[in-house]
């Protein structure tokens, strides 16, 4: 017992001394001016990736490579380790190969989609203008061509996503994706559609058809279809939560962003396991040049299945984030 005493006595001493500097490990050499690494990180991979980490763990990923009709995230990795979204529908895989994890399109813009891989739109990754590192936050930010027929180029996008834990050990935490579109030449109009902006593919079994996930929206509406049903209603937020892991469920909060000009959005949610946002669901928007559009929508990734007031409380802890402006060059 005596020397079990001496023996943790002994070890006190060793951390006090490491902590103040002193007791230099042998055969290492101190780095006096060493700053704090970041908890969160963006970090760039090969193949035209940037991974987004909280303490060396990946939570999402962004792709923007030149042989995609669009650049996207995936996986979106929620607490259990596993990605909450998936590429493409899982019954339908070859109409559905646009559905990539958690995407931006439009089914109109001048005519033209951008939408599927039908169409003849492409978004084009130009640069990435920003990465950003932090112990609250890391961030993405870049720019976008949307190119239509001919190579002519009908928008140019900023975007920035940003990740914010929202715990300690970051198991819960909030996408925040925000998007300037601007008419470089004339003005651009996007057509009267439900399909975009924002589109997110959950993971097959979260889905209500093969997992049995639910789906729910701020205003107290549940399931697809019906009058008390969520599909093409006006709302703050959409959730979708279902089985993940045989032990856990998990699940992702489409947030609207009230200083969006269609707010409350109205939201697309299938029980085939996707939702989105639907921007002009009601009429058709111009962007005129000079004059951006700015929108801000936010994802929230979460644990378990959560009360819509719980899920109210995380709304408005994003509704009440600052709005900075995406930098216009690197």
């Amino acid at each position: 017992m005596r020397g079990s005493i001496l023996h943790l006595g002994l070890a006190l001493v060793v951390l006090t001394a490491r902590a103040s500097g002193q007791g230099q490990a042998p055969g290492q050499v101190p780095l006096p001016h060493a700053k704090p690494v970041p908890r969160v990180q963006a970090i760039p991979q090969p193949y035209d990736q940037v991974s987004i980490q909280l303490n060396g763990q990946e939570r999402t990923r962004y792709h923007f490579g030149p042989g995609l009709r669009r650049p996207f995230l995936f996986p979106v990795v929620g607490p259990s380790g596993r990605s909450l979204s998936r590429m493409g529908h899982p019954h339908d895989p070859v109409t559905h190969s646009h559905h990539n994890s958690v995407w931006i399109s439009h089914n109109d813009v001048g005519g033209i989609s951008f939408w599927d891989d039908r169409g003849a739109g492409r978004i084009v990754h130009r640069r990435v203008l920003r990465l950003d590192d932090g112990d609250d936050a890391a961030a993405v930010a870049v720019e976008n061509s949307w190119v239509g027929k001919n190579d002519r180029v009908l928008l140019v996008e900023r975007r920035r996503m940003t990740v914010r834990p929202l715990d300690g050990e970051g198991r819960d935490w909030l996408l925040v994706i925000d998007l300037d579109l601007s008419a470089p030449a004339s003005s651009t109009t996007l057509g009267k559609t439900p399909f975009g902006l924002v589109g997110v593919r959950m993971a097959k079994t979260i889905g209500v058809h093969d997992g049995g996930g639910l789906i729910r929206n701020s205003e107290g509406k549940a399931g697809e279809k019906g009058e008390n049903g969520v599909f093409w209603k006006p709302a703050r937020w959409v959730d979708y939560s279902g089985p993940i892991a045989l032990d856990a469920n998990e699940g992702m909060t489409l947030f609207d962003h009230p200083g969006n000009p269609n707010h409350p959005s109205i939201f697309h949610v299938r029980e085939d396991g996707w939702m989105g946002a639907s921007l002009t669901f009601h009429g058709p928007r111009t962007i005129d040049p000079g004059k951006p559009l700015r929108l801000r929508y936010g994802l929230y990734v979460h644990a378990g299945v959560p009360t819509a007031e719980a899920i109210d409380a995380r709304w408005k802890g994003f509704a009440a984030l600052p709005v900075e402006r995406i930098p216009e060059k690197p």
